[in-house]
């Protein structure tokens, strides 16, 4: 899958985001390290701390189905303006990641998409090795 692709994958599920309070849909796309792919949108309530995020879903739904690898992943809102995922989600990807973890941001039709790493998004992150 091309990083397009994988940005599309991201697009595609936004259209499901729940978002009754914010307005402002997120749809991710996670790319295990055998080339499969699940996506995840942005779930609000109106007890904000109990939302959900689309990086979240994403990772959520693949691990649930037996997946703790991980290359790419994409992220899109529907306003296209590069969003970035927060540090409570970049914190939960590197539980799972490791800091090469390819990052695409969207930027819009007809723009190429920002691209970093997990490890330049959330440096000296706490890990297992931190907390022993």
């Amino acid at each position: 899958m091309t990083e397009h692709e994988l940005i599309t994958a991201a697009r595609d599920v936004q259209d499901r985001a729940h978002v009754p309070y914010s307005e402002y849909q997120v749809g991710a796309a996670l790319e295990t390290a055998d080339g499969e792919v699940f996506v995840g949108c942005n779930l609000e309530n109106a007890n904000f701390s109990n939302s959900l995020h689309a990086e979240e879903v994403a990772i959520a739904e693949a691990v649930k189905n037996g997946h703790r690898e991980f290359s790419r992943l994409a992220v899109s809102s529907g306003r296209r303006d590069g969003v970035t995922p927060c540090g409570m989600c970049r914190q939960t990807l590197t539980e799972f990641c490791d800091d090469d973890l390819v990052v695409y941001c969207d930027e819009g039709e007809g723009e190429e998409p920002t691209e970093y790493t997990l490890g330049e998004l959330l440096p000296n992150t706490i890990t297992q090795e931190t907390l022993e």
